[in-house]
């Protein structure tokens, strides 16, 4: 079976990292993104932290916060394909802990374990052919 280069063998990469990037962003890092302000900014009670801190992290509101940053500013990295390998290695050690976190609660979080195996397959495989990445190299040569 020949491998092919055709723009629909390319793009399934592309629909994949631009959809779980979004989704990331949005359903996970956004929520985060606001919690933190209102912590921040307004003192109010920021519940990631405990959770962090239950983890057994040092410092929980950095990690709190670099957790957060990883689903909303790595998600939109993702999805566009922009540093995709070294955003997909924070995403992968993020969906990590949450697997370590559910499995010391003894359940299974799949949702955690799809994002850690797309982002795993993205530290593989890089933003692919339709990627800022991909651009930037094209625009360096």
């Amino acid at each position: 079976m020949a491998v092919s280069n055709s723009s629909s063998v390319l793009a399934g990469p592309a629909l994949i990292r631009l959809s779980a990037g979004l989704l990331l962003a949005f359903l996970h890092g956004w929520p985060k993104v606001l919690a933190a302000y209102g912590y921040f900014v307004h003192g109010q009670e920021w519940r990631f932290i405990k959770i962090v801190e239950d983890i057994g992290f040092p410092a929980p509101v950095l990690f709190a916060t670099l957790s957060t940053l990883t689903e909303f500013v790595g998600g939109f990295l993702l999805a566009v394909g922009l540093f995709t390998r070294y955003v997909a290695f924070f995403v992968l050690f993020n969906m990590a802990v949450a697997i370590y976190r559910n499995a010391m609660r003894g359940s299974l979080d799949e949702l955690a374990l799809m994002y850690a195996i797309i982002a795993l397959a993205f530290l593989i495989y890089g933003g692919g052919a339709f990627s800022l990445d991909a651009r930037l190299r094209k625009s360096s040569e």
